[in-house]
């Protein structure tokens, strides 16, 4: 006899409440081994590979390539008993969950959650689809459509309705073509495009759903903004004696397999500057009516991603040397751009680091990572005309902007934290003195 065990959509360990199914690494009939990785998913932090709880064959799989369902779904079924049996449909609908009073993290197969999960009942079909094409009968006994699941999301993005179009695909299988010729408009016969056409003959406008990043990013600031009441101040530094020093340790031989660059520096100077002025370095616990001075610094450094910005933070980067802390930059960079961020970097952090010079921007007025009592914008840094000893002379100069927490963070205290900054990227040897 063969089992049919179902794989629930799991909490990876972050509070996750939903993800998005980016990518299957198995079909149907495949046989499985225990923690093979079966799918990728995308929560609102990052992209995360799914091991398999089970060993068997893959028997169904139950819910489609770019679909968001919330933890505790089942998303594919494995037959766990005799490896080989076949059948039409062994996979039971899943069953609805009972309600739970309150959502507790558990490791791997059976998350729990608040709400009960909708999902389209199974269909089976006398006509054959493709391998992997998902199958949907309408209401009213409507034609099936064959669509593979990267195929229906192209759809859903470009807003055309599947059930208008004519199949090109073997079987009757609508393809990407079928729907990216649905989506762009038709020309007349002196190729001239309908005038409801945007850029370069595309679509005018184009709807995308708001999920994963930019749904977590989006709550996080509204809620930042409208909670802790933000003020900036800024600062135009001269920061020559930091490019200097940069030029002169990418020559020694400690730093020569390591990217060294400005916002190194500046990620060690915020840390010595808090254990000076550690009101900046404080969260606001109103549940319990404290302020929590944190005498340690996880430093959040923004990142952009192409799955959107993404705030990761190296744990204790306090303790760590110059070298270290721009190996765990640059680590803690390449792995936000591969999305493949570990939970654990996302909480925690204590203050943060948004490096828009690299974009050619001076400043600008960060908004606060929630939690957190400062962030600090750190502009780009150009040769410029700048007095320098009663002379006007070319000169590295950037511009820093500190927000913070005005309930935390009183003028004074921001100030002379930024003031602290700016003198170390003036002189680093003031590091010595302070750290």
């Amino acid at each position: 006899m063969s089992d049919i065990s179902q794989f629930k959509l799991p909490d990876v360990g972050e509070g996750l409440t939903e993800a998005e199914i980016v990518s299957w690494k198995v079909k149907v009939g495949d046989t499985i081994r225990v923690n093979d990785v079966i799918v990728e998913i995308e929560t609102a932090k990052s992209l995360v590979e799914l091991p398999s709880p089970y060993a068997g064959v893959v028997d169904g799989l139950l819910v489609d390539e770019g679909t968001t369902v919330p933890v505790g779904t089942p998303i594919i079924a494995v037959r766990t008993g005799e490896i080989g049996r076949t059948g039409e449909d062994l996979v039971p609908p899943p069953a609805e969950p009972e309600e739970e009073e309150e959502r507790q993290a558990v490791l791997v197969g059976y998350g729990p959650r608040t709400t009960a999960a909708k999902r389209r009942p199974r269909k089976t079909s006398a006509t054959e689809a493709p391998p992997n094409a998902a199958v949907d009968q309408h209401e009213g006994g409507g034609a099936q459509v064959l669509a593979k699941p990267p195929v229906r999301k192209l759809a859903k993005d470009l807003g055309v309705d599947l059930t208008v179009l004519t199949p090109s695909g073997a079987g009757g299988t609508i393809t990407r073509e079928d729907v990216q010729s649905a989506a762009t408009p038709a020309a007349d016969d002196h190729g001239r495009i309908a005038a409801d056409t945007g850029w370069e003959g595309q679509a005018r406008e184009e709807r995308v759903p708001i999920r994963s990043v930019r749904k977590a990013t989006a709550e996080a600031v509204s809620r930042s903004a409208f909670t802790a009441p933000h003020v900036t101040e800024f600062v135009t530094i001269d920061a020559t004696g930091t490019m200097r020093l940069i030029e002169r340790l990418r020559e020694s031989r400690e730093f020569r397999e390591v990217r060294l660059s400005p916002l190194a520096v500046l990620a060690r100077a915020m840390c010595i500057a808090a254990r000076r002025t550690p009101e900046v370095n404080a969260r606001w616990d109103d549940a319990a009516g404290e302020i929590v001075v944190q005498r340690y610094v996880n430093l959040g450094i923004a990142a952009a991603t192409p799955r959107g910005l993404v705030v990761p933070n190296i744990k204790d980067a306090d303790r760590l040397a110059l070298r270290d802390l721009a190996v765990a930059i640059n680590q803690l960079a390449a792995t936000a751009r591969e999305g493949k961020t570990p939970p654990s970097d996302m909480i925690g952090g204590t203050m943060s680091i948004t490096n828009v010079g690299v974009f050619g921007i001076d400043t600008g007025t960060p908004i606060l990572p929630p939690g957190e009592a400062a962030i600090m914008a750190f502009g780009a840094v150009r040769q410029q005309p700048w007095v320098h000893k009663g002379k006007v002379k070319p000169r590295w100069v950037t511009t820093l902007a500190l927000s913070f927490d005005h309930r935390l963070v009183d003028g004074e205290q921001g100030s002379r934290f930024l003031a602290d900054v700016a003198t170390i990227l003036g002189n680093p040897s003031q590091a010595l003195v302070w750290g």
